[in-house]
């Protein structure tokens, strides 16, 4: 049975990664410079532009740029599930420090018999542990990011009614924020799973009377945030740098619409990052999930590759809409760059 959980595990990893690779390689090819690849980099560039960059003539397969909101929805429910059975797991898998776990009846009955649960806590090292914690943090911290994008979605941007995407964006919004948050915690969530559904098979068993409910060990259910590294707080500095940034360059876009009586018109942003580079708002992205990398340790795959799909896939959103900028503006301030300021 272990060894079968532990091929579901594998399966999810590999499937994830091959997916991140799926995903990456169009856009890198994309962004190759050659004239050989224009077909193809059109073809790319079609599915990539939404709102101001996107035609009319492109209009036959998209829907309303506010459908954004779906995707923060969708992570929001998402990664909130994550997290609530990523640390109960976490709560009920640490050894007991004072009182009795929160549920009393949790270690018994669990696929088998209490010795089995028994025999799972014994054998799940600390170090082990310590990359549950990490899996969680790096959740709060997306949910943090999620929260934050679903505000803006209703509060801040104030999409044109004419604003359109292409479906296959669309499709791939929701499969981005599908995929990373689950990415985030895969190397564990094969073993959450197994708990969860156990103690559901439990309930309907014993029913709610019998599952009997004691006081929270709080000191115990905090301990997923005590047992992280150094390197996971100097990620987490990392995300807030990226986050706060992104927060002001998304209020700086929102304001640009305010109080206009054509939502058509455009200007040219200002302040913050947009001094150096005409989309910030992506940089800033590309900055919150190298967080997560360096939060992770810097040595989970899965991680690496969400963060390679970001930096390929905003890179080519960003070159479009700097060549709209300049296309657009003749005033358009010529030292800016497209995404990393003083390179690209």
């Amino acid at each position: 049975m272990l060894w079968g959980f532990q091929e579901m595990e594998l399966g999810l990893v590999t499937l994830l990664r091959a997916a991140w690779v799926a995903a990456i390689l169009p856009a890198v090819i994309a962004l190759i410079p050659s004239s050989k690849l224009s077909f193809f980099q059109q073809f790319v560039l079609g599915f990539a532009k939404r709102g101001k960059i996107m035609q009319s003539s492109s209009n036959k397969l998209s829907v309303p740029q506010k459908l954004f909101i779906h995707f923060y929805i969708l992570a929001f429910v998402w990664t909130t599930l994550l997290i609530a059975a990523t640390w109960i797991y976490a709560y009920c898998t640490t050894p007991k420090i004072s009182e009795p776990m929160l549920f009393s009846s949790i270690a018994s009955h669990l696929t088998g018999g209490s010795r089995i649960f028994s025999l799972q806590r014994s054998h799940i090292s600390k170090e082990h542990r310590s990359r549950i914690a990490v899996s969680i943090f790096l959740l709060l911290l997306m949910e943090a990011q999620v929260l934050r994008r679903l505000f803006e979605s209703i509060y801040v941007f104030k999409y044109s009614p004419s604003a359109r995407m292409h479906i296959l964006g669309y499709l791939t919004g929701l499969f981005f924020y599908t995929a990373v948050p689950l990415s985030l915690c895969c190397n564990h969530a094969t073993e959450v799973y197994k708990f969860g559904l156990s103690l559901i098979q439990e309930f309907i068993v014993k029913g709610k009377d019998r599952m009997l409910v004691t006081e929270v060990d709080w000191l115990r259910f905090l301990n997923p945030l005590m047992q992280l590294r150094w390197y996971t707080w100097i990620g987490a500095a990392i995300f807030c740098w990226g986050w706060i940034h992104q927060r002001r360059c998304h209020a700086i876009l929102g304001s640009l619409r305010e109080n206009r009586e054509h939502n058509d018109d455009y200007l040219v942003p200002h302040g913050d990052w947009f001094q150096y580079v005409s989309s910030p708002h992506y940089l800033a992205e590309i900055v919150i999930y190298a967080g997560f990398v360096v939060a992770s340790g810097c040595s989970d795959l899965t991680i690496w590759l969400l963060w390679g799909f970001t930096v390929a896939n905003l890179s080519l959103a960003a070159a479009e809409t700097h060549r709209w900028y300049l296309h657009k503006f003749d005033n358009y301030p010529r030292n800016r760059f497209a995404i990393f300021p003083f390179v690209y």
